[in-house]
C-alpha cells in the first residue's frame, strides 16, 4: 500500500490527490492519510491555520488510512523506531519528498509518502479526469454570471499573491520572483497573441491591486472572502488564458481551465531554494509558459 499525507493548503491538497488518483489510475493500492488536520499541535509547525478543503468539492471520491495502517508504514514516531530506521535505513519506509519530480514514486509499492507534489508531469495525463472530478458546488448567481463574461471574451486571469509571502520566512523562501517585472512581462506575452485581452486580477491584497492594475483592460475580482474564496479558482479556470503566481492555488485555476488554446504562464521557479533547469522544466511542465523576475520568457 502506499500511502499519501495530506497536508497544506488547497492547492498543495489538490495536488496531493491528484498524485493519489494518478497512483489508482495505475492500479496501486493507494489511501490517504488526513491526520495532520486533525493534530492539535500542527499551529506550531504552519504559518496559516489550514483545514481539510478537499471536502469542499462533490465528487471526490477516496480511501483514508486507518491508524494502524499508517504506523505499519511510518512507524510510530518512538526513539527506537527512528533508532531503527538509522541503523537499518531498508527497513524506512518513510518517503519524503526532496525535488520537484520523482518518477520513483511509480515503482513504490510500500511506502507513506510526503511532500507537495507541484510537478504537473506527476498527473498531467489525467488532468481531464481531474477536471471533472474537482466539481464546485453551487458557485453564487455573481460567479456564475462573472464566469459566463469571462467565457465570452479574451480573458486572461492574473493571480497576486501576498498574503503570507509577505511574513519575513516566507519571503525569504518565496519572495523576490513573481516581481512587477514579471507581471509586466506576462501581461506583454499574452498582448502579443491576444491584443484584445482583457484581464481580471485575483489577488489575497485587493487595495495593492486596485492600484496597482488601472484601466479599461482590468477588472479586479473581489466576489469570494473565507471558504468562498475557493470560487476563485474556479472563476480562474473560467478564464481563456492564465497567468499564475508561484502558488498552487492560481496553478489549479490554470490546470481546470478546459480552454484546449489557453496559454498558461507561470515564474520559472516556485521558491528561491529550487534551481531553475530550463530542459527539466519545460519537460516536466509541458504547454507551460516559463518566466523569470525580469519578466524574460526562459
Amino acid at each position: 500500500m502506499i500511502i499519501i499525507q495530506m497536508a497544506g493548503g488547497l492547492g498543495n491538497q489538490m495536488q496531493q490527490y491528484a498524485l493519489y488518483r494518478k497512483l489508482v489510475s495505475l492500479g496501486k493500492e493507494a489511501k490517504l492519510d488526513i491526520s495532520w488536520f486533525e493534530q492539535a499541535d500542527r499551529q506550531e509547525r504552519v504559518y496559516a491555520k489550514r483545514e481539510l478543503e478537499l471536502n469542499y468539492f462533490e465528487n471526490l471520491k477516496y480511501q483514508v488510512c486507518t491508524e494502524d495502517e499508517k504506523k505499519v508504514l511510518a512507524g510510530n514516531g518512538s526513539l527506537a523506531g527512528k533508532l531503527k530506521g538509522k541503523l537499518f535505513p531498508g527497513t524506512k519506509k518513510v518517503f519524503q519528498e526532496s525535488g520537484m519530480y520523482h518518477p520513483e514514486i511509480f515503482d513504490f509499492d510500500d511506502k507513506y509518502v510526503c511532500g507537495y507534489f507541484a510537478c504537473e508531469k506527476y498527473y498531467g495525463d489525467i488532468m481531464d479526469m481531474l477536471r471533472d472530478e474537482f466539481a464546485f458546488p453551487n458557485p453564487s448567481q455573481e460567479n456564475r454570471k462573472l464566469a459566463e463574461q469571462m467565457r465570452g471574451e479574451e480573458s486572461v486571469s492574473i493571480h497576486v499573491r501576498h498574503g503570507d509571502y509577505l511574513d519575513e520566512a516566507n519571503e525569504a523562501m518565496f519572495g523576490n520572483i513573481c516581481t512587477e517585472e514579471y507581471y509586466v512581462g506576462a501581461v506583454r506575452e499574452m498582448k502579443q497573441i491576444y491584443p484584445d485581452a482583457h484581464f481580471y486580477i485575483f489577488s489575497d491584497d485587493i487595495p495593492y491591486v486596485r492600484e496597482k492594475y488601472k484601466g479599461e483592460e482590468y477588472t479586479v475580482v473581489d466576489l469570494n472572502r473565507g471558504k468562498d474564496s475557493f470560487y476563485d479558482i474556479w472563476l480562474m479556470s473560467s478564464c481563456k488564458h492564465n497567468i499564475c503566481a508561484n502558488s498552487t492555488f492560481s496553478f489549479w485555476g490554470a490546470r481546470l481551465n478546459p480552454n484546449r488554446e489557453k496559454v498558461m504562464i507561470r515564474p520559472s521557479i516556485h521558491k528561491n531554494s529550487q534551481k531553475f533547469e530550463p530542459e527539466k522544466m519545460h519537460e516536466w511542465w509541458k504547454d507551460w509558459v516559463l518566466l523569470d523576475n525580469k519578466g524574460n520568457v526562459v
